[in-house]
């Protein structure tokens, strides 16, 4: 056995434990997908919302799985949140008929 620590090709003192890189020192490696995919997620939300349109609602619900599947645990996810109610409220209004007003019989 302790020939076998003998034949032993690696050094030891060049054996070092990876560390991921920090973003403070390289902010080129922060992915800013989710913060792109949280703003289409708002503003097609707010079109389904407003402008009645179905397909703008499904892409804002879309987006918003997009950016809290590619966010980090450590973001704030109130503002994740928010963003992924408002694309569900927008499916919602969306497929929510308005009353058509009585009509007199006569």
């Amino acid at each position: 056995m302790s020939s076998n620590n003998m034949n032993d090709p690696r050094r030891q003192n060049k054996i070092f434990r990876y560390k991921p890189p920090t973003t403070e020192n390289n902010p080129t490696l922060e992915d800013p997908t989710p913060d792109y995919m949280n703003l289409l997620g708002m503003i097609f939300s707010m079109c389904g919302l407003m402008l009645k349109l179905k397909w703008c609602a499904w892409i804002a619900v879309y987006c918003s799985f997009i950016s809290f599947a590619n966010s980090r645990s450590s973001e704030d996810t109130k503002q994740m949140m928010s963003s992924f109610m408002l694309s569900i409220s927008a499916v919602v209004m969306s497929y929510l008929q308005n009353p058509q007003p009585m009509s007199p019989p006569w």
